[in-house]
């Protein structure tokens, strides 16, 4: 008995998803290939539109194919839930309403104008009103998964491209619960009017998500923190899983959709301080269960579609891709986004995206799309989703080719005017900009430079002598008067640019004053030898200014501090000189540099 009850054909399935999880995927990744696209090309391959309808001829397959859908397709779903509960959680609201002009304006602009225009070419093809909506906002929305792995692996999330592709992408991912609720609701309306049939989805999508949202704030926050207070990292589990799938059961028992909940729970947590906490929790669950999605959406990839009429089908991927492209890059445009990051982010985007599988499916198991219509959608996704690494490495070569050629600002132009005992300050940053303050406070007279073309049109017009050029240049210096200047400060944080710096003022003038910011007391040692009169090491000096709030704070005398604290900077400075070999010789500099100081402590 207990034999004829064990389900084999299960427990087989759920092995060959799992030994795709733990060899396949980790062979992709070594290859450089997206682990999502692994997991598509695993699911069609080894799915029952794949090497699983041969099973007849080749009964051996039956251990390394998928013989059932239906045997994985709840740890599918569980997928999905997964994947709106981390989509909330990267949201917040606080989030949302910062990208508030990118969300709400540009994705909405994009996936109202991909959904009327892909819309309106699938009803021209014969679909109904109802279908050629529901297919035109399908493949309106592209690929959160891949897109963002894509940029995070380059490093390039907080780039323009970056930040206006993830807010598309979020109103993407908030439009994703009204389409799906829109679906469910079509498929159960007997023959309501569209009209009808989208109120009734937003009402109900509206309940739903207030309900959630209100018991969500008052009772999830509670909840943690009586579970935190054990300490029990297996209770914290249980809970967070708990809370996931207990609000999407919630939102399935009200007729919604699971994901519904769990995107709402996301979005609340997101909100409290056990955000990290609950993220680092999910993560081994997370990464398994949204492969097992991506497997049964690679499942419903169908090659005899692809090769049944392979013209029609290349057709339509480059129709979409350029549809979606051309509509982002124009609604990017009215953003006043520049062209090379509309251009790069219309790119990333033009390709379908997974939830596409979820809504075409769905809408196909309700009889609303037919089955060959809802093969050839999957099929057109699939392709271009595999393209996107592609056309990633395609819009980082073409996007830069459209970048407006700027017009320099007439303030850079402005030449040094011709002077003699001032001093040079070169680098006008933060510490820079110190500087300069200080020597307006005791006149004397000096000119910044700074490389930074636009910081130094800025400065210039709140009253700062600034000019902008490379101090690494002879000529440059030479314009800026080093030839006659009394010092030259050096304050860039370059440690390559201060060497040369130095290099140069020295080889210009034998006698010049020159006192430089050092990272450490190695680059110290380094200038001194280089020939900097004075070298200013940031550690030493952080460590200066502990050391002299700290003995404030204990209560010392202000004059004994201060004369120990000089007495120990003027300690390591000649430590310093007589590791890089030079010879305190100037008696007459250091007499100078007291003098400069002691009205300050005596002032202090």
């Amino acid at each position: 008995m207990a034999a004829a009850a064990f389900n084999i054909a299960a427990y087989s399935d759920a092995l060959v998803v799992l030994g795709t999880a733990g060899i396949v995927v980790p062979v992709v990744r070594r290859l450089g290939i997206s682990p999502v696209l692994g997991y598509l090309t695993a699911g069609a391959i080894l799915g029952p539109l794949g090497l699983g309808s041969l099973i007849t001829a080749f009964p051996a397959l039956y251990w390394f194919t998928v013989v059932d859908a239906d045997n994985v397709a709840g740890i599918a779903e569980l997928g999905v839930v997964f994947l709106l509960f981390l989509i909330g959680m990267e949201l917040s609201f606080e989030r949302l309403k910062a990208m508030r002009r990118l969300v709400f304006g540009l994705g909405s602009m994009q996936i109202v104008a991909s959904t009327a225009v892909i819309g309106a070419i699938a009803y021209q093809f014969g679909n109904s009103p109802a279908v050629a909506t529901i297919l035109g906002a399908c493949l309106a929305l592209s690929s959160t998964a891949i897109v963002i792995e894509v940029l995070s692996n380059q490093g390039r999330m907080s780039t323009t491209t970056g930040r206006t592709s993830f807010s598309v992408l979020i109103a993407q991912d908030l439009a994703v619960i009204p389409l799906l609720v829109f679906i469910s609701l079509l498929g159960a309306s007997n023959g309501s009017s569209l009209v009808t049939s989208l109120l009734l989805a937003l009402m109900n999508a509206a309940i739903a998500v207030v309900g959630i949202f209100i018991v969500g704030r008052v009772m999830l926050r509670p909840l943690f923190r009586l579970v935190a207070s054990s300490k029990s990292s297996e209770l914290f589990v249980a809970a967070t899983l708990f809370v996931i799938i207990g609000t999407g059961v919630a939102a399935a028992m009200a007729g919604m959709s699971m994901a519904l909940g769990a995107f709402i729970a996301g979005l609340v947590l997101a909100e409290t301080e056990f955000r990290k906490a609950i993220e680092t929790t999910i993560a081994p669950f997370k990464g398994l269960l949204l492969g097992v999605f991506f497997f049964t959406v690679g499942m419903n990839i169908d090659f005899r579609e692809i090769a049944r009429d392979p013209l029609w089908l290349l057709l339509s991927v480059v129709g979409l891709i350029g549809i979606k492209a051309a509509l982002l890059i124009g609604s990017a445009r009215l953003f006043r986004l520049p062209w090379p990051a509309a251009i790069e982010t219309g790119i990333l985007l033009g390709p379908g995206g997974e939830f596409a599988f979820v809504a075409v499916g769905m809408a196909a198991a309700l009889g609303l799309i037919e089955a060959p219509v809802a093969a050839f959608i999957l099929a057109v996704t699939s392709i271009t989703m595999a393209l996107i690494p592609v056309l990633a490495l395609v819009a980082r070569r073409i996007a830069p080719k459209f970048k407006a050629a700027e017009v320099p600002d007439p303030e850079l132009a402005i030449a040094p005017e011709a002077t003699t005992e001032h001093a040079i300050v070169i680098g006008h940053g933060r510490v820079g900009q110190v500087v300069c303050s200080l020597l307006d406070q005791n006149n004397i007279r000096y000119l910044a430079i700074d490389n930074d073309a636009r910081a130094v049109p800025e400065q210039r017009r709140s009253g700062r002598q600034v000019y902008y050029g490379d101090a690494t240049k002879p000529e440059f210096l030479t314009s800026c008067g080093v030839m006659t200047a009394k010092a030259v400060i050096v304050s860039v944080s370059s440690t390559a640019a201060i060497d040369e710096i130095v290099r140069q003022v020295r080889a210009l003038r034998s006698d010049v004053v020159i006192v430089s910011r050092a990272r450490d007391a190695s680059h110290a040692r380094h200038l001194y030898a280089i020939g900097v009169t004075d070298a200013v090491p940031e550690t030493i000096e952080a460590s200066l200014q502990l050391s002299e709030a700290a003995l404030f704070g204990l209560g010392r005398p202000s004059g004994l501090v201060i004369a120990s604290i000089h007495e120990k900077r003027d300690e390591f400075r000649r430590e310093l000189q007589q590791a890089a070999g030079k010879v305190q010789a100037d008696s007459t500099t250091h007499a100078v540099r007291r003098k400069t100081r002691r009205p300050a402590e005596t002032k202090r």
